[in-house]
């Protein structure tokens, strides 16, 4: 299994200089059968490496005491499964919206290489791992926000570049101290503390501060709005639906795997993150009605969304927790769902705007019902998945919360579910009901290639199948709980 576990691991990044370097790569048809045969490649190689579930060795000793540890558990299965699982949907859907594209040679091997990063943290045992990994993930993430070359671009991949090495910094601290406090940085259901002292507490938050930051929540999130509008819609799918939750990951590695939930239970740190979790899901939303541009009200609403599964992480309760996972599922694939529907739109139309769709589900009626379908989920409609997890999350932190959060946490989910509803459904309103005026001899139907529209459908699916069959990653994720709660 360990031998498994390195393919799945390595791959991806061996892909990746397979088509940056091989001459035959140079020539797009056959760089795109190389880039979805890989991606085809890795996601059997993760599914398999599940079964080695428990693994336990030592990849690397840089060190003495510095190694990169490798550990498969529950928690990494499920991670690692959906992360490549958006990344090969992802990387369909790219043949065909950068076909053409002066830099598509370099997208495609960056692409590939992410993943190596991505799959790293999902096996890591221990926190220097995880910041390796995680480190690697935004250099080499980089390429994809400034894929276009244009200032804008090269502005927000600096942004993007500069709030994530401060948020992993604080990443770094954390190994420095938690190392020195608990003599220990290896991930161990439950936690090594077994007190909560004031520097500790004060490390801690600082960690979740700046993996947060990578997650969105406020008051770092501002790298969000400004890198998905510039980078291309599939880069912006996997930044949204993939890499923003590395940091919810690094945030439940820190507080259920190495710090402990029992010692962080009913301080100011809990109470603070839970604070920030919930602002930020009303901000986001809020933000996300007011935004006209198409793509930056997706990358708000990955705002709000994304700090909907924080607040059930800060709930240290198990029922919130399961809802937190399961939204990590449910938002990956909406999300991804979502951003491509709305770059194959801005693709096939020039229009960039909500309110120059007017008519779209008439021009591209099958993206609209995708982007109709995925829609439903994010508000919470049944049977979506996004439906389950936010039932879980509402039940969980009505049961376990502290006082007054209790109260405050389903209040402002259901109001920022309302305020999803009227961010994200004018566009299938207006888009299949546009009106007596509209033109439709001037509006010819335009939907893209298949390499765009059969990702789309895929997730559309998968929107309802995870809800229906959500007790399957509930019972996993039961057994997590036992462990760490």
């Amino acid at each position: 299994m360990k031998i498994l576990l390195i393919l799945a691991l390595l791959w991806p990044a061996v892909a990746g200089a397979m088509v940056w370097f091989l001459p035959a790569a140079k020539e797009p048809v056959t760089r795109g059968r190389m880039v979805v045969g890989a991606l085809i490649l890795e996601m059997a190689a993760v599914i398999l490496a599940c079964f080695g579930n428990g693994t336990d060795f030592v990849l690397l000793q840089m060190t003495p005491t510095l190694a990169v540890h490798l550990h498969l558990d529950t928690i990494g299965c499920i991670f690692s499964v959906l992360m490549t699982a958006m990344w090969l949907l992802g990387g369909v859907f790219a043949l065909d919206y950068l076909k053409g594209s002066e830099h598509e040679h370099s997208y495609q091997a960056f692409y590939l290489c992410v993943l190596t990063a991505m799959v790293g943290q999902c096996y890591a045992g221990s926190m220097i791992t995880l910041y390796i990994f995680y480190e690697l993930m935004t250099m080499l993430s980089v390429p994809m926000v400034v894929h276009e070359r244009t200032p804008e671009a090269v502005a927000a991949g600096v942004k993007y570049l500069i709030y994530s090495i401060f948020g992993a910094m604080m990443g770094l601290l954390g190994i420095f101290f938690y190392n020195n406090m608990l003599g220990t940085v290896t991930f161990v259901p439950g936690g090594a503390a077994a007190e909560a002292s004031p520097a500790l507490l004060v490390i801690t938050f600082l960690v979740i501060l700046g993996f947060g930051t990578k997650a969105g929540m406020f008051p770092l999130h501002g790298w969000l709005p400004t890198a998905h509008p510039v980078a291309p819609a599939p880069a912006s799918a996997v930044l949204s639906g993939v890499i923003t939750k590395a940091g919810v990951l690094a945030i439940i590695r820190v507080i259920y795997f190495l710090v402990g939930a029992k010692v962080i239970a009913g301080t100011w740190v809990q109470f603070t993150f839970m604070t920030l979790t919930l602002i930020t899901v009303f901000m986001g939303s809020m933000l996300a009605y007011r935004e006209p541009l198409l793509k930056k009200r997706l990358a708000f609403s990955t705002v709000s969304q994304v700090s909907y599964v924080l607040f059930g992480l800060s709930c240290l309760y198990p029922e919130s927790f399961t809802g937190g996972i399961l939204h990590v599922v449910a938002h990956s694939v909406i999300k991804d769902c979502l951003f491509l529907c709305a770059g194959a739109m801005i693709h096939e139309t020039g229009k960039t705007y909500v309110a120059d769709l007017r008519g779209i589900g008439k021009r591209m009626p099958v993206t609209t019902w995708c982007w109709t379908i995925a829609s439903m989920g994010l508000i919470g409609i049944p049977p979506t998945s996004g439906f389950v997890s936010k039932w879980e999350l509402a039940t969980g932190s009505l049961a376990g919360a502290p006082a007054g959060f209790s109260i405050a946490g389903p209040i402002i989910l259901i109001i920022s579910a309302l305020l999803t509803a009227a961010y994200l459904l004018p566009v299938t309103i207006y888009g299949f009901f546009p009106g007596g005026d509209f033109d439709y001899e001037a509006n010819p139907v335009c939907e893209g290639g298949w390499h765009m529209t059969v990702p789309m459908m895929i997730l559309a699916a998968l929107v309802v199948l995870t809800g229906i069959f959500s007790s399957a990653i509930s019972s996993a994720v039961a057994g997590i709980c036992a462990s760490v709660l």
